[in-house]
């Protein structure tokens, strides 16, 4: 597969994906009154959008949507001691811990992704990470050494007959927020299927997913510039699939000069650096999920071939110098008008 890039100038920039937190979009000529909920979950706001809100029982699916989706973040929770995920971390080098199916799954996911990305994705950072409950914490270089030395995902054993995960060394520590996130927004969507609805979009923190529509219409995601997230720069349309990102816009703090964002390089414990944000568009989240992580870490130099290896067609990233990447699979998807133009590999052009 080519991932051939595309040249952006600063006026194509304001047409192309960016990869700040996606909002969602009115479908033009509308025919039915669209329902819209809001709860805060996972440290963010997530959106359920019906298009058609008269449809029988919706008020309904959402509601089962949310609890679904609260069930397996609670699950999943690194700041709470007694989620599953806190019970599996604190039995680190002492003893495997069972756990449910869902999460089996993600943890399954974190070993694969891990293997696809040749280690840029690792979900043992957890003892590195620098969020905490009250915010960004910066560790200190000594801690972050001994730290160091228990990430890898070698650390984790999984057993699915027994239904069972641990943690061979004391002091390795999970953090599935990297990876967790877009199966849950998925589980919602599937939620909303179930109770039989259809033309559903679930918006989360810069991730969203859709399902089709029953007027055959695609769904507007407009995204934002992650140097000035109060500018819209283009529209994606979207019938059915996900359109993920990451970024280092969302949580940070400034120190010693420099953003000290959450996306984490398991080489070095420290944000990585090179790659402001990165959007990857597809039909499964399966196909895209922790592939952004690994693209930050690979950095500008190594984003575009990681994410060819792993199979991802529909990908942007913008560098730290203000450069865009885009692919041309991507490119030709966006909607008319907003599409840049083709052309190689460049910085974008000041205005």
């Amino acid at each position: 597969m080519s991932m051939q890039s595309v040249r952006i100038s600063r006026r194509n920039v304001a047409r192309a994906l960016a990869v700040a937190p996606l909002l969602p979009l009115p479908v033009l000529a509308a025919t039915a009154a669209p329902l819209n909920v809001r709860r805060p979950l996972m440290g963010t706001w997530i959106d359920i959008t019906i298009a058609d809100g008269a449809q029988p029982g919706a008020r309904r699916a959402v509601a089962d949507a949310f609890t679904e989706m609260q069930r397996l973040a609670r699950l999943m929770s690194r700041f709470d001691p007694d989620s599953r995920l806190g019970m599996l971390n604190r039995a680190a080098g002492r003893h495997a811990v069972p756990v449910p199916p869902e999460m089996m799954a993600v943890l399954q996911q974190a070993r694969s992704v891990h293997l696809r990305t040749s280690g840029a994705f690792d979900a043992t950072v957890g003892g590195v990470a620098p969020v905490a409950p009250a915010g960004i914490v910066v560790p200190d270089d000594a801690a972050l050494r001994i730290a160091l030395t228990h990430v890898g995902t070698r650390h984790l054993r999984l057993d699915a007959r027994r239904h069972t995960a641990w943690l061979d060394d004391p002091m390795t520590q999970l953090d599935l927020g990297g990876i967790a996130k877009l199966p849950i927004l998925e589980a919602g969507l599937q939620a909303l299927g179930a109770n039989g609805v259809r033309g559903a979009m679930v918006n989360g923190g810069g991730d969203v997913l859709v399902s089709a529509r029953a007027d055959g219409r695609a769904w507007r995601i407009g995204v934002r510039d992650p140097r000035a997230p109060d500018r819209l720069l283009a529209v994606v349309p979207l019938r059915d699939g996900v359109v993920a990102s990451s970024g280092d816009y969302e949580r940070f703090v400034m120190h010693e000069g420099r953003r000290y964002h959450h996306v984490i390089d398991p080489a070095t414990g420290r944000p990585t650096h090179g790659v402001r944000g990165v959007t990857l568009v597809g039909a499964r989240a399966a196909d895209v999920n922790g592939l952004g992580t690994a693209a930050m870490v690979a950095g500008p130099s190594g984003a575009a071939a990681l994410l060819a290896r792993c199979g991802v067609e529909r990908a942007l990233f913008v560098r730290e110098d203000g450069g865009v990447w885009v692919s041309p699979a991507l490119a030709r998807r966006l909607e008319a008008g907003h599409a840049p133009a083709a052309g190689g590999h460049a910085r974008t052009a000041a205005a």
